[in-house]
């Protein structure tokens, strides 16, 4: 086994914890599965698949990794979501950057490739995100924001793992609605003050610049019709966001008092 800590944090995620769980069980020393009071089976899956299940009211999703940090008994930590699945050539990747001895580096990143709803598989070329989630824990550690889950390694040099994370992050169209909107407020509620001017000017680009992005940049345009929908979906709540902070910095009253 690496001389690893993995750790998930969860909410409600029984009906597919599990397999997050299976990808990376069999060569880390401990998972570990920080829940926030879910009110399905996800500590019940947890217990049964071998982990260290603890308990912690949501702090955010910095604080709540943080959190989940400080519970590891390794330096060396891996965080992976609920909703994603090491794949058996990043373990693969992941041993052997252990075989002799202490990695090269204090940290790596890692391809996350996104599975669209009913696939088992990314799509052709896909190009998502790029995150670091394996890392010493006393030279890195998650930032402490409510809103951002990003490491920061204050400077040191940041290895490279190149096979991917399979990112399982919507059960349906509905559901990524469901969490764009409510990630959409997030945002704007702990938005800084902006200019109604400037944001005013982003409304008319928004839109098209983040379709681009999503349908050109991130290559969506490989997925198809589904590809066309998703980068759509994601543009149009981009646009929702920015909007809502303009109507935000036009109110008088805070953003958890607008409906829109």
């Amino acid at each position: 086994m690496a001389p690893i800590s993995c750790f998930i944090i969860s909410k409600n995620e029984g009906d597919r914890i599990a397999r997050t769980i299976r990808s990376v069980r069999p060569w880390v020393r401990e998972v570990i599965v920080i829940d926030a009071e879910s009110s399905d089976d996800t500590v019940s899956v947890a217990l049964a698949e071998g982990c260290r299940v603890i308990t912690q009211p949501w702090l955010g999703f910095g604080p709540q990794k943080r959190f989940g940090e400080d519970q590891c008994r390794n330096d060396w930590v891996l965080n992976i979501d609920a909703d994603e699945v090491v794949t058996p050539e990043l373990a693969r990747e992941i041993i052997a950057t252990f075989a002799k001895g202490d990695p090269e580096f204090v940290a790596y990143g890692m391809p996350i490739e996104m599975i669209y709803p009913g696939a088992e598989a990314p799509r052709p070329m896909a190009r998502d995100h790029w995150y670091v989630r394996l890392y010493n824990r006393g030279f890195a550690r998650f930032r402490d924001s409510n809103v951002h889950d990003s490491v920061v390694t204050d400077g040191h040099p940041v290895g490279a793992l190149h096979a991917p994370v399979f990112h399982y992050s919507m059960r349906s169209f509905a559901d990524m609605k469901r969490k764009l909107d409510e990630r959409t407020w997030l945002l704007v509620k702990n938005a800084g003050l902006s200019s109604r001017l400037e944001l005013a000017a982003r409304l008319p680009v928004e839109l098209p610049v983040n379709f681009f992005k999503y349908y050109i940049v991130r290559r969506h345009w490989t997925g198809g019709l589904t590809g066309l929908r998703y980068a759509s979906i994601q543009a149009g709540f981009r646009f929702l966001k920015i909007y809502r902070m303009w109507r935000s910095a036009n109110a008088k009253t805070g953003p958890e008092n607008l409906a829109f």
